[in-house]
């Protein structure tokens, strides 16, 4: 048993190295990463819940909570190789599940939206990245490989290897927009963004065409009063650029 933790702390030390490019070596992650120690404490807070000590591992969940800044449930199923990259924020229910080799970064929250005493949190498949600040809610499936954007709030299935972004959040099509890199997980193209955009577009092409028939009508007509706070390129780029 003993054996097999070590195997673990070290598989551990060596996914947030191989994560994290700030890292410099395996010592400073053992000492100062949160993410490390909040994964380590869970698993304690983890063995005592499933030996039916539930307040014991209640309150070890709560000292996590209070020295990481990260609240993970001690029912909730972690997998091998998890990275939570600096993690303040993450929040974790009681019948949610992680796969191994994911990838969280901060203020990610798997939450429920029932009361039932059920499955009622998300089921994260293996080698999944979610990105800051997103929320996962519900009792649904996220598939293997999936990537989920910064700031997206999911509340359907994700298939395997697909990349959501939005609020709520819409699949990207992987033949348009395929991002495979886990660290870009903020520079996402957004469908609402650019959906908006293309109308914008097309609203100040009819306007243009409206003055242009109305003076060749002889119409009065106060232009200032249909223009639009951008025109056309002048629409901010969706990645704040």
């Amino acid at each position: 048993m003993a054996r097999h933790g070590a195997e673990v702390a070290t598989e551990d030390v060596r996914a947030f190295c191989q994560n994290d490019p700030a890292a410099r070596s395996s010592l400073e992650v053992v000492l100062v990463y949160p993410g490390l120690h909040a994964l380590w404490l869970h698993r304690a807070a983890h063995a005592l819940w499933r030996g039916d000590v539930k307040l014991g591992a209640r309150v070890l969940a709560h000292a996590n909570r209070f020295v990481t800044g990260i609240e993970i449930h001690p029912a909730a199923h972690i997998g091998r190789r998890v990275v939570i990259d600096h993690g303040m924020g993450v929040v974790i229910g009681e019948t949610a599940s992680v796969g191994d080799d994911c990838l969280l970064y901060k203020g990610v929250v798997l939450g429920g939206t029932s009361l039932d005493r059920s499955v009622r949190h998300p089921q994260i498949g293996k080698n999944v990245v979610i990105g800051s600040n997103a929320c996962i809610l519900g009792a649904i499936t996220v598939g293997d490989h999936a990537r989920i954007g910064s700031g997206s709030v999911v509340v359907r299935e994700v298939p395997p290897e697909a990349t959501v972004v939005g609020v709520p959040a819409r699949v990207i099509v992987p033949k348009s927009a395929r991002f495979d890199a886990g660290l870009d997980h903020a520079n996402l193209p957004d469908p609402l963004t650019d959906m908006i955009r293309a109308l914008a577009e097309d609203n100040e092409k009819l306007r243009e065409r409206l003055v242009s028939l109305e003076r060749r009508l002889g119409v009065e007509n106060d232009d200032s009063s249909l223009r639009l706070p951008y025109h056309g390129d002048e629409l901010p780029r969706a990645d704040g650029g």
